[in-house]
């Protein structure tokens, strides 16, 4: 199993989870559960969706398998002009993968790629922030800021470098604010100096030496930083002036988590590239893509280079299928509005929780919300490494579920709770939420 503690086997039965309908999920016993995150940030349009498997059987009777390698199929060709006329911009060259991490890996190598092709060979570094999660696979693991996912695998890619990550709950004290917190002042200026801090990396490294910077609309890992005011557009104009590939990775936030198609056009920002995947066919069928400006392709077009990168299963079939249909959902439901129209509800119910000793924060955007907890409020002091795996391993990660709530308890960065609901969700979702969070983390408290 993947990501799980094998000694577990010896000590616990392992959930088996058998079927999902809506944003329920059910094991093999017929418990009920709500899926508090989508199963891996992936299920948008909900469990148990009918026209979903119908147009993988449709595609699977007619043409099952065929690679994009000098060849193309209807689906690929279909999926990646709509793919495009949603993406922001000039980002009109979409390269599909399987998942999310093969997205980031081929958003690398295109990169350096792209510098060579154009006479700056020496552009190869990446930057990214500190605790952020990008991927598994040699190249995407580099990227990850987190050292003790890394250090089993080591020595890894080199040149790749860390910056501050925009947790506003964290930041340093100046921009924290008086008594009632950072004012929008606050959040704009921490904002402003996070950027900075990338500049400050290129000029470090040396301009002629950086390729790309891979940032996430909200970071994921350490629970959900969402962007200060002017973050992004700080960030844009130094990728400009230092002829920096800015990536926009966007994995876990594009198609709807954040109410858009794409995390960049909610927060007002112009990538070069963006990576996608989960989302894209709500995980019906595996399928990620890297999607490229114009610019970046206009090197091989011209010179008659080829790109010697590819993916056996990448544009699948079956996967294009899935997702077209998948798409036709989000656009005949307005899946995007329901998140734009329910977020705030949303976060009001969650922010609930900040009546609890345990809960000291909870940040967000859209469908995707972190709660962090803490030994104290008033210092915001954290938990130490023993206490951390007694409060989510040893208690949290199972109350929860017998309480009948699928979410992620992770230790990553901070403990946090995370919650990445399906599309389809409503307040009796967020309440159905709430209650549970709110008795288990009651009792966590006996716990510590």
């Amino acid at each position: 199993m993947h990501f799980t503690r094998h000694s577990s086997y010896e000590t616990a039965e392992v959930p088996v989870i058998t079927r999902g309908e809506g944003a329920y999920i059910y094991d093999s016993h017929d418990r009920r559960y709500l899926d508090g995150l989508s199963g891996l940030f992936v299920v948008q349009a909900g469990h148990g969706r009918k026209e979903l498997a119908e147009a993988a059987a449709k595609q699977a009777e007619k043409l099952a398998f065929f690679p994009i390698w000098s060849y193309a199929h209807p689906g690929a060709i279909d999926l990646a002009e709509r793919v495009a006329g949603y993406a922001p911009g000039d980002l009109n060259r979409v390269f599909f993968t399987t998942g999310g991490g093969e997205a980031v890996e081929s958003a690398w190598k295109l990169a350096k790629n792209f510098f060579k092709l154009t006479g700056k060979a020496g552009k190869h570094k990446v930057i990214s922030r500190a605790i952020a999660y990008h991927g598994t696979p040699h190249g995407a693991l580099s990227i990850t800021g987190l050292p003790g996912l890394k250090a089993p695998f080591e020595p890894l890619v080199p040149s790749t470098f860390r910056v501050p990550n925009t947790n506003l709950y964290r930041a340093p004290e100046q921009f924290q604010g008086g008594p009632e917190g950072p004012s929008a002042a606050d959040e704009e200026a921490f904002g402003l100096w996070a950027a900075d801090r990338i500049a400050e990396a290129i000029e470090f490294e040396g301009p002629e030496t950086v390729a790309a910077i891979f940032l996430e609309p909200v970071q994921n890992a350490g629970g959900c930083f969402p962007p200060p005011p002017g973050y992004f557009q700080r960030v844009r104009e130094i990728c400009d002036e230092y002829d920096v590939l800015l990536v926009s990775d966007e994995v876990i936030c594009a198609f709807g988590r954040l109410g858009h198609m794409f995390g960049a056009d909610r927060y007002g920002y112009q990538p070069d590239i963006i990576t996608c995947a989960k989302g894209l066919t709500s995980g019906y069928s595996p399928l990620g893509a890297m999607i490229a400006t114009d610019r970046l392709f206009e090197p091989f077009k011209s010179s008659g280079e080829t790109f010697l990168h590819g993916y056996t299963f990448g544009g699948h079939p079956v996967s294009t299928a899935v997702a077209m249909a998948n798409l036709d959902i989000f656009e005949r439901e307005g899946l995007n509005q329901n998140v734009l129209d329910n977020e705030g509800a949303f976060r009001a119910t969650l922010e609930k929780l900040l009546d609890l000793p345990l809960v000291g924060d909870v940040r967000g955007d859209g469908y995707f919300f972190g709660i962090e907890m803490v030994k104290d409020k008033a210092t915001k002091e954290t938990f130490n490494d023993a206490e951390a795996e007694r409060l989510l391993r040893g208690f949290l990660s199972k109350a929860l579920f017998e309480a009948g709530i699928y979410c992620r308890a992770d230790d990553r960065g901070d403990p946090v709770v995370q919650l990445a609901p399906p599309l389809i969700c409503d307040q009796t979702h967020f309440d159905e939420m709430e209650q549970a969070l709110r008795g288990v983390l009651k009792e966590a408290e006996n716990h510590l």
